[in-house]
């Protein structure tokens, strides 16, 4: 078994088996003895206890900000039955409200839809594309600004979220691999069981739903900042790099490789 895949199986055993918080099972996990010569810590998790979750201050930050900062941090979903979903933010797009044309919020414009938008900074914005699926925002400082959520590098509760992704397709399909499950805005929402109802709930308090810092933060030369996806022609807002995502990872949605080849030709990282 693969030395992640068993340091997961073996914090989810842990977590199933006791009463201990994520943390704590970490550090039960990381002196438990098993046999074999893999390493004590995994970099997928922080190890050390602090806050059980982000706080208000992380998130009132501007909206460019706040979606570079979330590169990294991990995105916790409980689902009624009391499993945990953990997914690695790595991709996020910036939508900063009023001026940008891509945004649901230009011009200011406040809606029964969009309300979240104009809420404190880390209240959720969940919406429904094509009338079936759902994207998950996060609001930011700025009047109407906020970050997408556009893919999760999977860590914990694998299976439940393929359950979940395989509960919203229709007919008999190949089961989906690791990267399949989360590696879009609206696959994130199915495989983590989000929907309207998370509408303008908020991440610093809600039960069902929150975050954690991550472990082995992106440092600048990690990060390609390029242009978002699915917004159509909005003039100049078509071209601005407000998305961003974690060079090298395969758990992204879509990878510039033009923009990647220009930054390293400009020698600012390696073109693999």
């Amino acid at each position: 078994m693969p030395r992640k895949r068993k340091l997961l199986a073996q914090l989810s055993a842990l977590q199933s088996s006791s009463s201990f918080s994520p943390f704590d099972a970490l550090e039960n996990l990381n002196t438990m003895p098993d046999g074999d010569s893999a390493p004590k810590s995994s970099k997928y998790f922080v190890t050390e206890k602090k806050s059980s979750r982000l706080e208000a201050e992380f998130f009132n930050q501007p909206c460019v900000s706040l979606a570079r900062s979330f590169l990294g941090q991990i995105l916790v979903r409980k689902l009624p039955d009391g499993r945990e979903l953990w997914g690695r933010i790595v991709e996020t797009e910036a939508y900063l409200g009023g001026e940008d044309e891509a945004s649901h919020s230009k011009g200011g414009k406040q809606t029964q839809r969009n309300a979240a938008m104009f809420m404190k900074p880390g209240t959720l914005y969940v919406y429904q594309i094509y009338g079936i699926y759902f994207c998950v925002n996060v609001s930011s400082q700025g009047e109407g600004a906020a970050v997408l959520l556009r893919s999760l590098e999977p860590l914990q509760g694998l299976e439940a979220m393929r359950e979940l992704r395989s509960a919203s397709r229709k007919g008999p399909t190949k089961p989906l691999k690791d990267w399949q499950l989360c590696n879009g805005p609206s696959k994130l929402c199915q495989a983590l069981g989000i929907d309207k109802a998370f509408d303008q709930r908020d991440l610093t308090q809600d039960a069902a739903i929150w975050m954690v810092p991550g472990q082995d933060l992106p440092g600048e030369q990690d990060v390609v900042a390029t242009t978002r996806i699915g917004i159509g022609n909005r003039g100049e807002w078509s071209q601005k790099p407000l998305r961003f995502y974690l060079r090298g990872n395969k758990f992204v949605s879509v990878v510039d490789k033009k923009t990647e080849r220009e930054l390293a030709a400009r020698g600012e990282f390696s073109c693999s």
